[in-house]
């Protein structure tokens, strides 16, 4: 800016402060992407192929779009940005960041200037040095607010934050008339403090965290004091209509924090606004608007970006939100199966040696695959693609505990289906071709980078761990005709725990024991029948060794008994680690399931299961396509 343009600027900031004839009203422009877990590229690692369903190369040739289009933005990241996919295990575990190098997809972003960015849970995954590495070397302020360091001392009123936990930025902005002014926008990070469970092995006694709330409340006077026009609360957190203290999802709870303008909400891979909210309290669908504030959730692995748009008018010396609305603009038609928006080349570019280096990692060879593995029917039946999980899982269990304590107890495995549909789409299913089985693959049947534990439990105990993954089903109705929902889709699929080295039925005509928060809903109600060890009812009193993993281990997802009290190995090794080193030891793999817990069959009912049109090629007896949704599942109905 040359000498003459700065004094013609200066002189109209000063005319602005004074006040100028004409309403000073600033529209502002709130752009979001979260959950985009290192999904730099529409490219489907695990199939080694690209996608363009997905992808932060699309998301930001709408970023540009939107910007075009207002003069006045902001851009945020909400979180879980770094692990996801192959290329975030590789910068971190395979050809770890040098010290100071960006992280690929901080470079990717960087070209699209963001002014903030906040942690999500998935974050701290691969421990706090990393991640305190990759913010360190961020193109952006990198902040959370609820996340405190564990000094020990039991006062809580003195810990200091681990993280930045807010920024506030003067920008320069111009009102309707063209005339500049700078207005404080500040912008406050928060996450769920369940990380204390799920990456416990990571975190214990390095970390504490606190109620998003609370925090909220906490930081927000202490924005407003130091001259906050405008606070985004930018929470990787989910939309509920309810509110306990400690929650995970307290989106709509944010919303009624004074002084917070807007809510950019994330974390459970869902749209706002959208229709699956239109019942939430307070919720304005149209508009994008919870309680009156704007809030918006911008879908997963840049699926969608977020726009909030908001008017500021300014009274006295303050700016003031007097409106505002959110919408979300996606990367891709599901009814055309057709992107809306071309990739953005500069974001292949920033990541490319990062996304070659994965190519690489993932096509090495493990082992041979004599049969095909999917999980296309893995919630209707036993799955090979969750039984090769358990197998390895009981291997390495085995292994570690000889010559302890507990080498002679008997080693069951629980183990989901990850990858079966639900909120990722109908492409989110594993289909791993025969012949080579390489590191791909692996990681398509274990998407998490989770360590192996083991739990020691009870008979009693294992009955009520199956009784809450049983919550995965809705009640059947067995005197109704018409097909019937099988599968609650609220239920995450992650969660969907199948227990090798028992035998169980799982009877759906039953309501579920656990209600969605898992608490004990219905005491009379049990869904698990004929719970059998060795071919004898299960011993209420006998011990095992559970083989899991450590979110599980530690208390993610509430079952009953799991709260990280019981741990009997705590190993360092991931899970893909262990199924690596599993297939490599075997060679050759033929993927059977043992076919060890059923659906109890519920004569003249009719069950109406959602999964991919690929499933048809694998459906088991008494399946039947019934159509193709424009969504890209396909229904079919299920007759015992």
């Amino acid at each position: 800016m040359n000498k003459h343009n700065s004094l013609t600027l200066m002189a109209a900031l000063l005319l602005g402060g004074l006040g100028t004839a004409g309403a000073q009203t600033v529209n502002l422009r709130i752009l979001e992407t979260t959950d985009l877990h290192t999904n730099a590229l529409g490219y489907d690692y695990y199939q080694d192929k690209p996608t363009g369903e997905y992808g932060f190369e699309y998301t930001a040739t709408l970023i540009k779009q939107a910007r075009e289009e207002k003069r006045n933005t902001v851009l945020y990241d909400n979180g879980d940005l770094i692990q996801g996919t192959p290329l975030g295990d590789y910068v971190a575990k395979v050809k770890p960041l040098e010290a100071g190098q960006v992280h690929p997809m901080h470079a990717a972003m960087g070209l699209l200037k963001y002014d903030a960015a906040n942690l999500g849970n998935h974050e701290f995954n691969y421990g706090l040095p990393f991640i305190n590495q990759v913010v360190g070397a961020a193109p952006m302020p990198v902040v959370s607010a609820n996340v405190y360091l564990e000094d020990g001392d039991g006062n809580p009123a003195n810990d200091k934050n681990a993280f930045t936990p807010y920024v506030i930025q003067r920008k320069l902005m111009y009102d309707t008339y063209g005339r500049p002014y700078y207005i404080n926008v500040g912008m406050i990070g928060l996450l769920p403090p369940q990380i204390m469970q799920w990456d416990k092995a990571n975190l214990a006694g390095k970390v504490t965290t606190r109620d998003i709330v609370e925090t909220a409340r906490k930081f927000v006077p202490e924005m407003k004091a130091r001259g906050a026009d405008v606070i985004v609360a930018v929470a990787h957190s989910g939309i509920t209509a309810d509110y306990q203290p400690g929650q995970e999802n307290v989106a709509t709870e944010l919303t009624k924090v004074d002084g917070i303008d807007v809510v950019l909400s994330g974390h459970s891979h869902q749209v706002f606004p959208g229709p699956i909210y239109k019942d939430i309290p307070g919720a304005n669908i149209e508009n994008g608007t919870i309680n009156g504030k704007p809030v918006v959730m911008a879908g997963f692995w840049g699926s969608d970006l977020g726009i909030v748009d908001l008017t500021l008018e300014r009274r006295g010396n303050n700016w003031n939100v007097v409106s505002g609305k959110a919408a979300v603009r996606p990367i891709w038609d599901k009814a055309a199966k057709k992107n809306l928006v071309t990739p953005d080349p500069a974001i292949a570019a920033a990541v490319k040696a990062a996304h070659e280096g994965t190519l690489a990692y993932v096509r090495g060879k493990v082992a041979d695959l004599v049969t095909p593995i999917n999980s296309y029917w893995a919630l209707v039946q036993d799955d090979p693609s969750v039984q090769l999980v358990s197998n390895a899982q009981v291997a390495y269990v085995k292994a570690a505990l000889a010559g302890t304590p507990y080498k002679d107890l008997p080693v069951l495995s629980a183990a989901a289906p990850f990858k079966a549909g639900g909120r990722n789409g109908a492409s989110y299913y594993t289909d791993i071709p025969a012949g080579t089985l390489a590191i791909k693959n692996v990681a398509d049947l274990y998407v998490y980078p989770n360590t192996v534990q083991a739990v020691e439990v009870t008979g009693a105990q294992l009955q009520e761990w199956l009784e809450r993954s049983a919550g995965q089903f809705n009640q059947i109705d067995p005197k109704k005709t018409e097909p019937q929902p099988l599968v609650n889709d609220s239920f995450p699929t992650y969660n969907f725990d199948v227990i090798d080295g028992v035998t169980y039925e799982i009877d759906v005509s039953q309501p579920s024991r656990y209600d969605k928060d898992a608490k004990l809903a219905n005491p009379d109600a049990h869904r698990i029948k004929n719970l059998m060890y060795a071919g004898k009812p299960i011993d209420p009193n006998q011990k095992f060794v559970v083989a899991t993993n450590n979110y599980r281990a530690s208390g993610g997802g509430k079952f009953p008994g799991l709260d990280g009290k019981n741990i009997v190995l705590e190993s360092p090794d991931e899970t893909r680690q262990a199924l690596i080193a599993y297939f490599t030891q075997q060679k050759t793999i033929n993927p059977t399931a043992d076919g060890n817990w059923k659906l109890t069959p519920i004569p003249g009912a009719t069950l109406l299961y959602v999964s991919s049109p690929n499933a048809q090629k694998f459906a088991p007896a008494g399946a039947t396509l019934l159509k193709t949704r424009d969504d890209g599942f396909a229904e079919y109905t299920i007759k015992f």
